[in-house]
Order: C-alpha cells, then sequence, then structure tokens
C-alpha cells in the first residue's frame, strides 16, 4: 500500500488484519522494524484536535521523527500549491505526510501527477472535505469489533448531520461491506436518496431499541449556509434526533453509543451521558492511536521505508 487515502477498496480480510494489528500495539507491541530514520509530516489545513493529536501519538509511538508544519505560517500563504509543498517535503527527506484538506479528493490529483513526475511520499488522508475519513472509520471498526467481535448481523445506525459528514459516509460503505444492517435517520433535509444502497431511513425512535451501535454525528456548522444556521434551534435538534436521557434509557443492554467528535453537548448528544455506561467517546479516541499506528505501518511497509529488523 503506497498510499492510504480512502476504504472504498479494502475487503473484510484487510479490515480485520488492520483491527489485529491494532489490538497488537494496543496491548504493548512494537514495530518490527526500525523507524527511527523515517521523517513525517502532518498538515492539516482544516481544525483538529483528536486527529491530529493523535495521528502525532501515533507515530511517536512507532518510533518516527515528526516534522511541525503550520499552514498560517507556511508558503501556501503566498501561493504554493499543495503539490510543491508535498515536493519541498519530498526534497528535504519527508516520507510520509497526513493530510487533512476542505477538498474532497485532493489526494487524487497528486497521486496521478506525483506518479508521472519526481514526487516521493506516502499520503495517508487525514479527512478529505464532505468525502472520507478512512482513519476515523477504521477505529470505529475496531471500536465495534471490541465490542461484538463480529460485524455481520449487527444493527447500526447512523443518527445527524449525514449529508455533510465524511464519517458517515466512510461508515456507511465499509459498515454495508462487513455485512452490518446499516439505518439512517436524523433530519430529512440532511439525508441522501444516493445512501439507500447501503441503507434505510427510519424515524429515530423506531431505531433506538432495536440497534446494537447508535453513532451519532455532529452538527456540521461550518459546512452549513446562513439560512440553515439562522433557523437551527439546538433544543429542538436535541429532543428530535439527540440521544436524550429517555432514549438512553431505552438501548439494548449491550448496545454502545458513538460520536467522532467534537461533540455538541446537549445537541446530538446529552451531557450527562458523554462518559455514560455505554458511551464509547473515550474509548474511540484512545483506539484512534493504536488504529493511526497499524494505519502507518501499512503504508511504510508497502514503501518499504523500515530499517533493520528489530
Amino acid at each position: 500500500m503506497q498510499h492510504f487515502v480512502t476504504v472504498d477498496n479494502l475487503d473484510e480480510k484487510q479490515v480485520l488484519a488492520l483491527i489485529k494489528r491494532a489490538q497488537y500495539f494496543k496491548q504493548g507491541g512494537r514495530p518490527t522494524c526500525d523507524l527511527s530514520e523515517v521523517y513525517c509530516v502532518n498538515m492539516f489545513f482544516e481544525d483538529s484536535t483528536r486527529t491530529h493529536t493523535s495521528f502525532e501519538m501515533a507515530e511517536r509511538k512507532l518510533g518516527l521523527n515528526v516534522l511541525q508544519f503550520d499552514p498560517k505560517q507556511s508558503s501556501v500563504n503566498k501561493g504554493e500549491t499543495l503539490y510543491d509543498t508535498l515536493l519541498t517535503m519530498d526534497a528535504l527527506g519527508v516520507k510520509l505526510a497526513v493530510i487533512r484538506h476542505s477538498q474532497n479528493e485532493y489526494y487524487a490529483p497528486l497521486i496521478e501527477l506525483g506518479a508521472k513526475q519526481t514526487l516521493d511520499i506516502g499520503i495517508i488522508n487525514g479527512g478529505d472535505g464532505s468525502g472520507q475519513h478512512p482513519s476515523q472509520c477504521l477505529l470505529d471498526m475496531l471500536t465495534i469489533y471490541e465490542q461484538f467481535g463480529k460485524f455481520t448481523g449487527l444493527k447500526v445506525a447512523l443518527v445527524g448531520d449525514l449529508t455533510n459528514s465524511r464519517v458517515a459516509k466512510s461508515n456507511m460503505e465499509l459498515l454495508h461491506k462487513l455485512g452490518a444492517t446499516v439505518y439512517f435517520s436524523g433530519p430529512s433535509y440532511w439525508y441522501d436518496e444516493a445512501f439507500e444502497e447501503y441503507g434505510t431511513y427510519r424515524p429515530l425512535d423506531e431505531l433506538v431499541a432495536k440497534v446494537d451501535v447508535l453513532m451519532l454525528l455532529r452538527v456540521q456548522h461550518e459546512r452549513h449556509g446562513a439560512t440553515e444556521e439562522q433557523t437551527f434551534s439546538k433544543e429542538s435538534y436535541h429532543q428530535k434526533y439527540g440521544l436524550t436521557t429517555k432514549r438512553y434509557a431505552k438501548l439494548k443492554d449491550d448496545a454502545i453509543v458513538m460520536h467522532p467528535g467534537p461533540i455538541n453537548r446537549d445537541v446530538e448528544f446529552a451531557s450527562s451521558l458523554v462518559e455514560a455506561k455505554k458511551s464509547r467517546f473515550k474509548a474511540q479516541m484512545q483506539n484512534g492511536v493504536f488504529m493511526r499506528m497499524a494505519m502507518l505501518e501499512k503504508v511504510i511497509e508497502g514503501r518499504e521505508l523500515g530499517g533493520k529488523t528489530r
């Protein structure tokens, strides 16, 4: 694997292998080769806490050298293209770049152009616009697998700002491929008929008592228009589409609640329930480090970057 930019091409065997490798790292396992001479950079053109910090923690646990990059202090502000920024990193000896960008599929022209010219750097997608979020998707799969040990037959509901969520798009595709039954809920105006390929839309109160996984999605205010934002009511949304204490009480005994973060408290998720027994919000963040270690290692192996075997 030269790059890790999407989950589209992963099959069940590959997903399970990544989960097992992440579990190995979670149990204290170490990479099989010396990575102290491999340099990487995290290039986040959109704000991030969890993904950015989690990738850096994963990189340091693997023993990689991490270079700092701040878009606000880079030549991007002088008009430098993303390709030329990566070309600079490549020339300096950087071998891996984790990138988050507002443009959907920003990575496609970089990979295509790089293959034709001299750019030789592995790209790991930290999120592209409203497109894909492979690392969040795979850490979610790890979290679900830890609870149930399977995907086939599970009932999973994705609830909320579906249209604008790269998490929803990645997860609906992979969960469907892995054999889970996928449901959608939330405001109908954030639902796209294209999602019917992966699951069915149902009212939230019809789903709460029967799903194994209730996956809440952040209301993405930054991707909404002015009119939409003016009419949005936090209180109304929470009562209609959020996890209230009444809905939480109706969940199955072994059901889990997930959220990719950041949480709008008392909107998608009642604040009192964020750290409740069935919530896996903190576990998802913890699992993110180990899954990202597995993803980085996969690209390192594919590009034959490691040093001597330990």
